[in-house]
């Protein structure tokens, strides 16, 4: 279950206090909680979080170790402070150009780096009505795993968010999030079928406490990459919660 807090909150002492408030509300939880805050807060976050069940993932990072990357930041520079790192979201596709092959090589480095990959696909509004949800999510999945040797001792995790439902209220239905974690299980035995249902597959975009039983009952979903309902700790906790 993690909690993609993307450009929020505006300051150290609202990061700080929203870790915190996240550990709280999700204490005794069964489901892996992480919280992905800014890098700016990285640090501060980690440290508050320090002693708790909640663990700490970046938003992206570059796949290089070091460099005249200016802005960027290297999975060195993420080791000891964060755990997990979102790869391919696509707010980074869209506005700051990611590529297939720019997320192939950031899974791969995280992999190499021991640091845990959330690779996330998904198709547009556009794309699914033109009926290339399989294509889009098929071409996504395989660049993203096509720089490991194998899926078994990766960490992998999956993130299923069609770019339709993110932040806009419209949330897909159960059917259709099975329908693409069944297509991306299916992707992933054929690329490591020993290793296959190792890889743990979240659904993201607009997940609501309200809604989460359903996605938790498909076959093939494992958790939620939550967006906005994260900057809620009890909201969020709600979320975790459904997932027994």
């Amino acid at each position: 279950m993690a909690g993609n807090w993307k450009m929020h909150p505006p300051d150290r002492q609202a990061a700080v206090d929203l870790a915190r408030a996240v550990a709280g509300a999700t204490t005794g939880a069964r489901a892996e909680v992480v919280v992905c805050p800014p890098a700016i807060w990285l640090v501060e976050v980690a440290a508050a979080l320090r002693g708790t069940s909640v663990g700490v993932g970046a938003q992206t990072m570059h796949a290089e170790e070091s460099g005249a990357f200016t802005g960027e930041i290297s999975p060195l520079m993420l080791v000891g402070v964060a755990g997990y790192v979102i790869l391919g979201h696509s707010e980074r596709r869209r506005y700051a150009g990611e590529t297939d092959e720019a997320v192939a090589a950031k899974v791969a480095s995280a992999v190499a780096h021991r640091l845990v990959p959330i690779a996330a696909i998904g198709e547009s509004l556009e794309e699914r009505g033109q009926g290339a949800t399989e294509q889009v999510i098929e071409r996504q999945l395989r660049a993203a795993i096509s720089g490991l040797d194998r899926l078994a001792g990766s960490g992998l995790v999956v993130a299923y968010e069609p770019v339709w439902a993110i932040g806009t209220g419209d949330a897909a239905s159960a059917a259709d999030v099975q329908a693409a974690a069944g297509l991306i299980r299916a992707l992933l035995r054929e690329a490591d079928p020993d290793a296959a249902d190792t890889v743990r597959i979240l659904y993201g975009g607009s997940v609501e406490p309200g809604m989460t039983k359903a996605y938790f009952a498909q076959p093939d979903v494992d958790g939620a990459l939550v967006g906005g309902a994260s900057l809620d700790p009890a909201g969020f906790a709600g979320i975790v919660q459904a997932a027994g």
